[in-house]
């Protein structure tokens, strides 16, 4: 099992990725979430220039944040930083574009991104949409070696729905999923497999990146301890949030089961307050992902806490992540928040499990 760390980008993130390198780490996945955080490929391109192993990758890239061939040279500028350690992680969009009031790009133009993306770096000449015109493009000075093309940078797609799996099936990339427990882990991995085979794909080439975020708790404290909601707390109101969105907003419910209704009742009641009246969701995606804002915290219990993340004792989170690992995952990836960096010693000592 790899393990890796998913972070909301910061200039001085490489400090965080460096640790990760020497707790043995094998990835880092950087947000691109424009109006929460600093941009991802500023934070990748310092990183790559002070690390030496650890793989960099977007998680994940929006396709509406950037052209097509912006992108592609992004990622082939900071493949020239940091060889054959570049990795390209691509959805339609939640975080980003939910901060914006938006819904998710669709997968056609998704696809079609990767199409673009991926034949530049081949050195294709590419035909793509520019500003609603039919535009032949391509990288014209390769030879220069002003950008690395020649180093491979594997596809990986964060895919939750069924066409977005055959997708990511079809073009053979890297699968990213939520895991918020074991069981469900499990089920859509096996919902994948099924996409896996049917595009014709042998089901041992599947690279399944499980993603999570919690805290790792000591013997004894509660699942909603001051430490453990910093760390888990903004993870857990992700849910709440999607429930405000589809309350106010119209966007698909996200099904919480009924044990919760009372802590999602509250928390759309609370949010029909928040100013100014039709943008919601400005007040509703701060701190999305990064910290617990107090008005959120009458909303959070134990309960919503553990269903939701990977808050647990060390032997437990051991036992989960061996199932994971069991079950056919290859890379574990556990969310680090800012102000809480130093939880990265907690998850290095999950790590240190595994050799």
């Amino acid at each position: 099992m790899k393990f890796g760390i998913a972070i909301p980008t910061d200039s001085d993130s490489w400090r965080l990725v460096r640790r990760a390198e020497e707790l043995g780490f094998h990835h880092a996945w950087f947000y691109d979430t424009q109006m929460l955080s600093a941009d991802c490929f500023v934070a990748m391109a310092a990183c790559a220039m002070k690390t030496t192993r650890i793989r960099l990758g977007t998680g994940v890239l929006i396709p509406s944040n950037r052209i097509a061939p912006v992108a592609a040279n992004a990622f082939a500028s900071l493949n020239k930083l940091a060889p054959g350690r570049i990795d390209f992680g691509i959805s339609t969009g939640f975080t980003g574009r939910r901060a914006m009031g938006l819904g998710a790009v669709k997968l056609a133009d998704m696809a079609e991104y990767i199409r673009v993306v991926q034949a530049l770096w081949r050195g294709e000449t590419v035909e793509t949409d520019i500003e609603g015109k039919r535009q032949l493009i391509g990288f014209l000075n390769p030879e220069l070696g002003l950008i690395n093309v020649k180093d491979e940078m594997p596809l990986y797609i964060a895919a939750s729905g069924p066409r977005a799996r055959a997708l990511t099936a079809r073009l053979g990339g890297g699968w990213i999923d939520g895991a918020a427990s074991v069981d469900r882990a499990a089920a859509a991995l096996e919902t994948m497999r099924g996409a896996w085979a049917t595009a014709g794909r042998s089901s041992d080439s599947l690279n399944a990146v499980a993603w999570a975020g919690g805290a790792v708790l000591a013997e004894g404290e509660p699942a909603d301890s001051p430490r453990a909601v910093a760390q888990a707390g903004p993870r857990t109101m992700t849910l709440l949030h999607r429930a405000a969105d589809a309350a106010l907003g119209g966007y698909p419910d996200p099904g919480l089961p009924p044990m919760f209704a009372e802590a999602v009742a509250g928390y759309v009641e609370h949010a029909q307050s928040f100013r100014p009246q039709g943008a919601h969701y400005l007040q509703n995606h701060k701190g999305h992902l990064m910290f617990v804002r107090p008005d959120e915290r009458p909303f959070l219990s134990a309960d919503l806490i553990r269903y939701a993340t990977w808050t647990a004792t060390l032997p437990e989170l051991i036992s989960r992540v061996g199932a994971l690992e069991d079950v056919g995952f290859s890379q574990i990836v556990f969310s680090i928040l800012p102000g809480q960096e130093h939880a990265i010693e907690d998850w290095g000592r999950v790590r240190g499990a595994f050799g």
